[in-house]
C-alpha cells in the first residue's frame, strides 16, 4: 500500500471518529440533568416507617395436660409452645404478639406538617414514624385514609417544613422525562428515573384511578414517594408496580396528584372521600359485541346490570345501552368512564350519549354517591328442574325459587345452563353454570321461551347474549355461522 494511500486511509478513520465522539456528545447533551431537580425537593420527601402489633392465638387442647418430660428434651419446648400458657394463667386461650414494620416514603405539602403518602402504608399501624431527610423524627398521627384511591393524609407537629411544588398530571405526555424519589428497601432518598408510559391507565383492583404508568424502578418501600416532572413539580404519588417476582419489572403506576389533592382536601374538612356514582356494572365493547350491537366500530362502555335503587335505574339506563359519552367527554373504552363519574360531584348533572338499539339519545343524569360497600357475590346452584338442548350447542334448565333468590336475579328471568358441547355457545365463550338472561336483546323468561328465541335467529346473525357469572353480568358476542 502506497504512503499516499495509507495517508487517505487513516485520514477517514479519523474523521469518522470524530463524527462518532460528536454524535455521542450530541446524545449526551440531549438527556435530561436531574441534578437540580433532586437538590430542591429531596428535602421534601419523608422516610416512613410503621409498626403494627399482630396478635398470634394458641387455642389450648381440653383435657390435655402438659406432659412430664426431662428439661433437657429437645421437645420440651414444642410442648411448651403448644399446651403451656404464653401469660402463664390457666385462661383457655393464650395470645402471643409480635411487632411487624413497613418501610414507605411520603413527601410534606404544607409547612405546618401535613403530608401525603399511600394508604396501604399507614394502614392498620399503630404507630407511623416520620424521618426527614436532615434526620429529625417525629410521631404522625392519621388525619384520613381513602383505601380506594390508596391515599393517606398525615400530620406531624412540626412548622416552617420544606415543601413540593403540586404540579398538573394533566399536561403530562406519553415519552415525558419523570423522576421519582422514595425509599426502597429503606435506602432514604434514593432517585430513579424514567419516563411516562401511559396515562389513564385502570388496573382491575383500582377502577376509580386513572393511573400514570411509567418505567421509573420503583421498589418496596417507594410507596407514597412523589413523582416529578422535568420543572420540579409533583405530578403523581408512586402507589404500585406490576410484577410477577415481586420486584421491579418496568412497569410502575401512579396516582395522579389532582386526583390525591382532593382526596387529601376531603379528608383534611370532612374526614372521608365521596364519589360520583352511576350504578351500573359495565365491561367493553368487543368487535364481536359491536357487530352483534350494530355498531361500525367498537367503543364505548356496554352496560351489563343495572343495581336496584341506583342513580341509573331511576334515569332509566338499561341492561345493553352502551354510553359512548359523558359529559361530552367520548368514552373509548369501558375503563374511562369510572374515574370520569367518581371525580364528579355528587348530585351534578350531566349528560349521557347512549346507544340504544341502534340508535343514539342523549340522558340527562343526577350523578349519585358511591355507597362505602359495593359488594356483589353471585352462587350457584346445581339442582335444575326441566332441560332441553338447543340448536347452539347447549341444553338449558329452569331456575327455581330458591336458584333465583341465591344468584339474585330479579325478575322470574333466566336459564341455567346445564351442558355446553361443541358449537356456536360454546365459540362465544358461555360455559356450565352461566345463566343466560338475555339473548339478541330479548328477555329470556324460561326454557320455552329461550327456545323460542334460539329458533328465531337468523341463520348468518352475530347477536348478543347477557350471561350471569359469579363475578357478574357479561355480554358476549354468539355467531352462528362457522366462519
Amino acid at each position: 500500500m502506497s504512503f499516499l494511500r495509507q495517508y487517505r486511509l487513516g485520514v477517514v478513520c479519523l474523521a469518522f471518529s470524530l463524527l462518532l465522539l460528536i454524535g455521542s456528545v450530541g446524545m449526551a447533551a440531549g438527556l435530561p440533568d436531574f441534578t437540580k431537580l433532586v437538590e430542591d425537593n429531596s428535602a421534601a420527601v419523608v422516610n416512613i416507617s410503621t409498626k403494627q402489633k399482630v396478635a398470634l392465638h394458641h387455642p389450648r387442647i381440653k383435657g390435655f395436660e402438659m406432659p412430664e418430660i426431662p428439661e433437657d428434651s429437645p421437645l420440651n419446648d414444642l410442648f411448651r409452645h403448644f399446651f403451656s400458657e404464653p401469660n402463664g394463667d390457666d385462661s383457655e386461650e393464650g395470645e402471643r404478639g409480635y411487632d411487624s414494620r413497613s418501610l414507605g416514603s411520603g413527601f410534606i405539602i404544607s409547612k405546618d406538617g401535613y403530608l401525603l403518602t399511600n394508604h396501604h402504608v399507614a394502614d392498620g399501624a399503630d404507630e407511623i414514624l416520620v424521618r426527614l431527610s436532615d434526620r429529625r423524627e417525629f410521631v404522625a398521627r392519621v388525619v384520613g385514609s381513602d383505601k380506594r384511591s390508596d391515599i393517606a393524609l398525615l400530620k406531624i407537629d412540626a412548622d416552617d417544613l420544606p415543601v413540593v411544588k403540586v404540579g398538573r398530571s394533566a399536561d403530562l405526555k406519553v415519552g415525558e422525562w419523570v423522576l421519582a424519589i422514595g425509599s426502597p428497601f429503606g435506602f432514604d432518598h434514593s432517585v430513579t428515573q424514567g419516563i411516562v408510559s401511559a396515562k389513564g391507565r385502570s388496573l382491575p383492583s383500582d377502577s376509580y384511578v386513572p393511573f400514570i404508568q411509567t418505567d421509573v424502578a420503583i421498589n418496596p418501600g417507594n410507596s407514597g414517594g412523589p413523582l416529578f416532572d422535568l420543572d420540579g413539580n409533583v405530578v403523581g404519588v408512586n402507589s404500585q408496580i406490576y410484577s410477577r417476582t415481586g420486584g421491579f419489572m418496568g412497569l410502575s403506576f401512579a396516582i395522579p396528584i389532582e386526583m390525591a389533592m382532593d382526596v387529601a382536601e376531603q379528608l383534611k374538612s370532612k374526614g372521608h372521600v365521596t364519589r360520583g356514582w352511576l350504578g351500573v356494572l359495565i365491561q367493553d365493547v368487543t368487535r364481536e359485541l359491536a357487530e352483534s350491537f350494530g355498531m361500525e366500530t367498537p367503543h364505548g362502555a356496554l352496560v351489563a346490570k343495572v343495581l336496584d335503587g341506583s342513580p341509573a335505574e331511576k334515569s332509566g339506563i338499561r341492561v345493553g345501552d352502551i354510553i359512548t359519552a359523558f359529559d361530552g367527554k367520548r368514552i373509548n373504552n369501558s375503563s374511562v368512564l369510572p374515574p370520569l363519574v367518581g371525580a364528579t360531584p355528587v348530585g351534578h348533572q350531566v349528560d349521557l350519549e347512549v346507544i340504544r338499539e341502534g340508535k343514539t339519545i342523549h340522558m340527562p343524569f343526577a350523578i349519585g354517591e358511591l355507597p362505602t360497600e359495593e359488594q356483589l357475590q353471585l352462587t350457584s346452584s346445581a339442582e335444575q328442574d326441566t332441560s332441553r338442548d338447543s340448536r347452539i350447542g347447549l341444553t338449558v334448565a329452569d331456575l327455581t325459587a330458591e336458584q333465583r333468590k341465591k344468584l339474585e336475579i330479579e325478575g322470574g328471568r333466566g336459564v341455567l345452563v346445564e351442558s355446553v358441547k361443541e358449537g356456536p355457545a360454546y365459540r362465544a365463550g358461555i360455559r356450565q353454570g352461566d345463566v343466560l338472561l338475555m339473548i339478541n336483546n330479548a328477555e329470556i323468561k324460561d326454557v320455552t321461551g329461550f327456545d323460542k328465541l334460539v329458533a328465531e335467529l337468523p341463520d348468518d346473525a352475530t347477536v348478543p347474549v347477557l350471561v350471569q357469572r359469579r363475578s357478574g353480568p357479561l355480554f358476549l358476542a354468539l355467531k352462528l355461522a362457522d366462519k
